[in-house]
């Protein structure tokens, strides 16, 4: 074994006194993602390493690729310290690159080792350039760049690079429960908010037989996109027909959907305090149309005195869509299926609805006892992590 999987913190290295926490999150995240592969993964406050197997690396790669609180990784070879067999392992890496510039990067964090960074980088671009021929230095824009870190024990060097998804490792924050509907929206803030750190359960709502059963799967489907970045989501399905129905009898329909808004907030927060979650999490941002406006926001929030975490709120339409292609779940979230917060939209719905004028609609009808009636029928699905990983390639 010559070569591992080193691992840079990025963000998590602005953390002080908890640092610990959030790199033993990651370390305990990396170990149950990767528990199907041959590795083994080590640690320090500053860097992880994984050991692995060369025919696996690719597939290693994808997982790492979709883990939060990553900032970078390389693929590095291992050398001993001291300045012999590092000029020898140079040499040996250098050989098998094409390239006509180069430039080489030294980090010294054992400040026991001989030389230091001002004397390391020219004696090892000197050694490159008397062993490898038609070559020379450029310290601005090199065809490739040579990353030295040199450490106790063991060094690394690296001429590769690639980018983390960053954010915090998933359980660093408690639990929040998403909204999650089949639109383009609420699957890009679950993704934003486990990238900090949260751990998700999802709440859908459905109206069988107004919403259909492929409107069920495409959401079963955008959360089997969302668990790659963790180890499982519980999706809970709401049974939203008898409610619903009763909105669009007894209310203006102006006002359907705003109602509609309030009470599936009200189902949120009995079931996040059921399952011990402490905010609520959608996709709502801020717009000029039913519930997305300021107004509407504050009146519907109006139901709950549990916090609401809106992670695309001040993002335009084009910003969301380019953040489902990258996470893969555009093409699932524009399949033509409708679901509760579509299928009865009225054609003017109310955009700057009035508080009193809610609560007077919603004296006709028992909603605590439908709400109670939805929240006790609720079903779970448990979607875990895939265990094969050739999807992700």
């Amino acid at each position: 074994m010559d070569r591992v999987i080193l691992i840079k913190y990025g963000e998590l290295t602005t953390k002080k006194g908890n640092r610990n926490f959030f790199v033993n999150t990651l370390y305990n995240n990396l170990k149950n993602k990767l528990k199907n592969f041959d590795v083994k993964i080590s640690k320090d406050i500053s860097r992880m390493y994984i050991q692995f197997k060369d025919e696996e690396l690719e597939q290693i790669k994808a997982v790492i690729d979709h883990i939060f609180g990553i900032h970078m990784y390389h693929i590095a070879y291992i050398v001993n310290t001291n300045i012999e067999a590092i000029k020898t392992k140079l040499i040996e890496i250098l050989q098998k690159e094409e390239f006509k510039t180069f430039k080489i990067v030294t980090k010294r964090s054992d400040k026991t080792f001989e030389l230091n960074t001002q004397q390391i980088n020219p004696l090892l671009g000197s050694h490159v350039l008397k062993n490898i021929n038609n070559i020379k230095v450029d310290v601005h824009n090199p065809d490739i760049s040579v990353q030295i870190e040199i450490r106790p024990y063991n060094s690394y060097i690296y001429t590769n690079g690639y980018k983390g998804i960053g954010g915090y490792p998933i359980g660093t924050q408690a639990k929040g429960m998403l909204m999650l509907s089949g639109g383009i929206d609420s699957p890009v803030a679950g993704y934003l908010a486990m990238k900090r750190g949260i751990r998700i359960e999802a709440v859908y709502f459905e109206a069988i037989p107004h919403t259909s059963l492929d409107a069920r799967n495409k959401v079963i489907n955008l959360t089997k996109k969302l668990v790659q970045y963790t180890d499982k989501i519980n999706l809970h399905i709401v049974n939203f027909t008898k409610i619903q129905e009763a909105i669009y009898k007894n209310s203006n329909p102006t006002y359907c959907i705003t109602i509609m808004r309030r009470m599936m907030y009200s189902i949120m927060e009995r079931l996040a305090k059921k399952h011990k979650g402490l905010v609520i999490i959608n996709g709502e941002s801020i717009g000029q149309v039913a519930s997305q406006t300021l107004t509407s926001m504050n009146v519907i929030n109006q139901v709950t005195n549990m916090p609401v975490i809106r992670p695309v709120a001040c993002l335009d339409k084009l910003e969301i869509i380019d953040i489902a292609k990258s996470i893969d779940t555009y093409d699932i979230s524009i399949l033509p299926y409708e679901d509760c917060c579509t299928v009865f939209v009225p054609k003017h719905p109310v955009i700057n609805p009035k508080l009193e004028e809610c609560i007077k609609m919603e004296k006709l009808v028992d909603y605590d006892k439908l709400i109670d009636e939805a929240v006790n029928s609720v079903y779970t699905i448990k979607v875990e992590e895939q265990e094969h990983y050739s999807d992700l390639l």
